[in-house]
């Protein structure tokens, strides 16, 4: 089956939320009801302008004063304490009705399962952009109760996805060598991706979720490629040669305090997010007055600035490299796979904080590092090749969409990566992106 939307999927209006609009009735609570809209404007304002905007500006948006906002709520930690719940207790829900569907009789078959518990995760990131954001780092301040929030693994989704899978294992449907837990996990957390600004785009959440999920089941490939053909080729040596230069200390010059600074901002930076990381927070975890922190690292934009400059640059030049290779289109694909996954494993810090470049409204500094528009032109033409030579199965979604997706799932979860090890998660990335996880039949 080639990479297209199936029959019967809205293909350019984003389908209704499974959620029940919260509409006003006669004799509701107006407090209820005016809590209920203060939190759908915060989750609008914090999903576009970061995890920074303040109360004045979610007031604002809400069309009330500031003072108005602390009848409702305490601070802005019960703001996003209230949000992220609701977004769990979304994932939580959808989770339990997939469950219950399964139970029930007349079940659709896995692949059209699959598809439908998808999208539903791919609605609820959509909807609740600011949590989405909240879920990548350990907490945005030091609330006890937020940071034990954002540490909370949703489970009910992932459970349901992983029965779906077993379904389909028992039935012949899926590939019987894959590791079902893992592949589980892995395509919850794509649809999540979805409520991401810059691989939704202008799309709609369901196709774009749709095209995701058609990718991993029937994969890209038109003839499934084997590891040893792919270790081979002449861009995974590319990747490769790139790859090693990574090796050398590019702190060590600056000297050894300044080094011990960088290296703790980029672990701050990681486990907060950049906004909400002070230059206080970083002398204080590297053991200094803030006056020495300045007068090692400048201010902190220019702090930024040198640490994705460095991780951009390596990146780039893994990419670079791979491109201008004398490859196939399908190898290359292999092989920006295989510069992202040493990127995400020898530099996770860079990785999560580049996170905050992909909502609607980017940090005020301009992305120093690894440039989306570039790497989404580069992927579009590779993948208009890989189709024209018949190496690729692709038909039906726009060439821009199709493009951020790929992108998208070249990056696999950190966490899957941690437990699989980097040649496993290769194996992953193939099995995921290049060759589909359903068992192809002629």
């Amino acid at each position: 089956m080639a990479a297209q939307l199936p029959s019967g999927v809205d293909r350019g209006v984003a389908a209704p939320s499974s959620r029940t609009p919260q509409a006003v009735a006669a004799g509701a609570d107006p407090n209820a009801s005016r809590r209920t809209e203060i939190l759908r404007t915060a989750n609008s304002v914090i999903a576009t302008s970061g995890l920074r905007a303040s109360l004045q500006q979610i007031a604002d948006a809400a069309g009330i004063l500031p003072g108005s906002l602390y009848h409702h709520f305490e601070s802005k930690e019960a703001i996003l304490v209230e949000l992220i719940r609701r977004y769990q207790d979304e994932l939580d829900r959808i989770g339990t009705v997939a469950l219950e569907r399964l139970d029930g009789a007349g079940s659709q078959p896995p692949p059209e399962q699959i598809f439908a518990l998808g999208r539903e995760i791919a609605r609820c990131a959509v909807e609740h952009g600011a949590a989405l954001q909240m879920s990548f780092y350990e907490g945005p301040g030091t609330d006890p109760e937020l940071i034990a929030l954002t540490r909370r693994r949703w489970t009910t989704a992932q459970e349901a996805m992983l029965r779906i899978l077993r379904a389909g294992h028992e039935n012949g449907d899926i590939r019987p060598e894959l590791d079902l837990p893992v592949l589980a996990d892995r395509l919850c957390q794509s649809m999540l991706h979805v409520g991401l600004d810059v691989i939704r785009h202008k799309a709609s959440g369901d196709r774009v979720a749709t095209a995701i999920g058609t990718v991993q089941l029937y994969g890209l490939a038109s003839e499934s490629p084997a590891d040893a053909a792919l270790n081979g080729s002449a861009a995974f040596a590319a990747a490769e040669r790139v790859i090693a230069t990574w090796a050398g200390d590019e702190d060590a010059v600056a000297g050894e305090r300044a080094a011990h600074v960088r290296a703790v901002a980029r672990a701050e930076f990681g486990r907060r997010g950049y906004e909400m990381t002070t230059v206080r927070d970083i002398a204080a975890a590297a053991g200094l007055t803030l006056g020495t922190a300045y007068r090692l690292i400048g201010s902190k934009d220019e702090l930024l600035m040198s640490i994705m400059l460095s991780f951009g640059r390596k990146v780039g030049a893994g990419w670079t490299a791979v491109l201008r290779s004398e490859s196939t289109p399908l190898e290359k694909l292999d092989a920006l796979s295989w510069v992202n996954i040493n990127a995400l494993d020898r530099f996770p810090d860079e990785f999560r904080i580049q996170l905050a470049w992909m909502r609607q409204s980017p940090p005020d500094i301009a992305d120093p590092g690894w440039s989306f528009t570039t790497r989404v032109r580069q992927m579009k033409s590779l993948l208009s090749e890989g189709r024209k030579s018949g190496e690729l199965r692709i038909d039906g979604p726009p060439a821009e969409m199709m493009a951020r997706c790929v992108i998208g799932l070249q990056w696999i979860p950190e966490n899957i990566l941690r437990d699989l090890g980097v040649r496993p998660g290769s194996t992953h990335v193939r099995d995921t992106v290049l060759r589909g996880v359903l068992v192809r039949r002629s």
